[in-house]
């Protein structure tokens, strides 16, 4: 068996017909990236859903250049961070008063679907069990990894581990983590995503 074809879960998935690719977005929470505007358009251009966080920063930007294409097809979605309390409680069956609390600013107005997690974490804590970043990474045909920090790291490196193709873009210093490939200008992320599409589905 294939490696490769044997951790990626996604593959049934993509034999599905005419279904949609979805892009992620990653990047800063916390500042837009000056490429945001682009590859939202970019992605809308292209026909595909595109897939952050939900939250500022860069996932606000890139959706808010999304929705505003008006040659797009396809959906902003936000995958959207939470505290529950009494969430041991709800694991055993106990609760009878529980707190469902999106994390402030989330989703942000450009999200058209989101997608309401359990999961708190993020950041330095962004590869652990309890972070949507799983979801992203998995839920996503490709992603293009705009500038950021731990999060974006962390998702960068799930991607790797998963087998979902990554590019980076921007100013990424001292360099793009986990030797992903990073591209120079937006025509090379173009044909990232094309490429991706016309490869024969697994």
């Amino acid at each position: 068996m294939n490696p490769r074809s044997a951790r990626d879960p996604r593959s049934s998935v993509r034999r599905a017909r005419h279904r949609r690719p979805i892009v992620a977005v990653i990047g800063s929470g916390r500042v837009a990236d000056p490429h945001c505007a682009e590859v939202g358009r970019l992605i809308a251009s292209l026909g595909f859903h595109l897939l952050t966080g939900g939250g500022h920063g860069v996932m606000e930007a890139v959706s808010c250049a999304f929705v505003e294409s008006s040659s797009r097809t396809g959906l902003a979605i936000g995958i959207v961070p939470a505290r529950v309390v009494g969430l041991d409680r709800l694991e055993e069956r106990t609760a009878t008063d529980v707190a469902y609390e999106p994390l402030p600013g989330y989703p942000n107005e450009s999200v058209e679907i989101a997608i309401y997690t359990h999961l708190p974490d993020s950041g330095q804590e962004g590869t652990l069990r309890s972070s949507r970043n799983h979801i992203n990474v998995l839920s996503a045909d490709a992603m293009v990894a705009l500038p950021g920090r731990e999060g974006t790291e962390s998702e960068i490196w799930l991607a790797t581990q998963y087998g979902v193709p990554v590019i980076a873009y921007g100013d990424h210093h001292p360099g793009p983590p986990h030797g992903i490939a990073h591209a120079k200008t937006l025509d090379e992320v173009r044909q990232f995503l094309t490429h991706l599409v016309e490869q024969p589905k697994v």
